[in-house]
């Protein structure tokens, strides 16, 4: 089986989506759970405010999951429009974590916190990086597309399998 450029763009397109989706059910619909601060809404105009704070101390679990989180979106602009300019691709980040954050305040689902936009325009920035330095190290962007595909398939089978078995409660982890 031949697997040219269009074909790989094809099948990238389509483990975007699919990572898209994910995205949105984790951050909009926060799993299908019923959290119950839904009909608060914030805004945190403050990034990092613990380190403002006395004793703060800051989760960097969180940090580290939103840009973790990010990461995939700006691999795929980087594997799917190489062309572009580089901060046109970092405003598409900085743009869709804006658009998942101040829905969340819109809806009444969360908070619009300016320490995620910049911790997910980081993770958008790390994503489109990595694949950079990937395509330029090996001079093949074909073959570390490939190689995305491949370990991105992989991933998007763990995740979305993870996340319902997570939603039917069938994992010794519990999501509050």
């Amino acid at each position: 089986m031949s697997f040219n450029q269009d074909s790989s763009n094809q099948f990238t397109r389509i483990l975007a989506l699919i990572y898209l989706a994910v995205l949105a059910w984790i951050i909009l619909l926060k799993f299908g759970v019923e959290f119950s601060y839904r009909d608060a809404r914030s805004i945190t105009w403050i990034p990092f405010p613990e380190l403002f704070t006395f004793d703060g101390k800051i989760d960097l679990s969180q940090i580290i999951l939103n840009i973790l989180i990010f990461l995939p979106f700006g691999i795929y602009l980087q594997v799917l429009y190489p062309k572009k300019p580089f901060l046109k691709k970092l405003l598409y980040c900085f743009l869709l974590s804006f658009f998942l954050e101040a829905s969340q305040y819109i809806f009444k689902i969360g908070a619009l916190d300016t320490t995620d936009l910049i911790t997910n325009t980081a993770g958008g920035f790390l994503g489109l990086g990595l694949v950079k330095i990937l395509q330029i190290w090996t001079g093949n962007p074909l073959r570390v597309q490939k190689t995305i595909d491949v370990l991105a398939s992989l991933g998007t089978i763990l995740i979305v399998t993870l996340l319902v078995l997570l939603k039917l409660d069938m994992l010794p982890i519990r999501y509050q």
